[in-house]
């Protein structure tokens, strides 16, 4: 599906429901969203979900975005600022600065642990401690995610150099 400038998005966890596959051939074009629901309560029925309707957010993408209510059912559909979806954490403004934040607070806690349970600060422990807990936090969907901001890049630049000072006689290059 595409989606515009100034539309609203309902959570991608409620479309990602259904694979490409199951949508039918001639609702493969944009649909109106009351069409997406009852597909996807017909999906859930068959395959015995239910929907927890109280977890479904629309995030209103755009400046000028007129912030319509969305219902599913009967219930309204609550609006949030910021999404998170697959471990990624979308804002209104696409920005993804939180998700900078947020990664590299984990990847920090981790290098943290290993600093003060690991004794030994020689390449060969700490390097695989590194390559195994903190890169995967740094590395997840990077693609998508990639640091738009001067602050954002510098920030997960420091968690690299934090790691770096960790391991003895590498304390001088960060």
């Amino acid at each position: 599906m595409t989606w515009t400038r100034g539309q609203s998005v309902p959570s991608a966890s409620l479309l990602m429901i259904l694979s490409w596959e199951e949508w039918p051939t001639h609702q493969k074009a944009v649909l109106p969203f009351s069409e997406i629901w009852i597909t996807l309560k017909k999906s859930a029925k068959r395959n015995h979900m239910k929907f927890n309707k109280g977890k479904r957010r629309v995030l209103h993408l755009g400046r000028n975005n007129p912030k319509h209510q969305y219902r599913l059912g009967v219930d309204l559909l609550g609006s949030s600022s910021a999404e998170k979806d697959l471990g990624v954490l979308v804002d209104h403004k696409l920005s993804m600065s939180q998700q900078c934040a947020l990664v590299a607070k984990a990847a920090n806690g981790i290098l943290g642990c290993i600093q003060k349970s690991v004794a030994s600060r020689s390449r060969e422990v700490i390097l695989p401690l590194y390559s195994a807990l903190v890169r995967p936090h740094l590395d997840y969907c990077v693609q998508l995610w990639a640091p738009q901001f001067k602050t954002d890049r510098e920030l997960l630049e420091r968690v690299r150099q934090r790691a770096t000072r960790m391991i003895k006689g590498l304390e001088h290059l960060s």
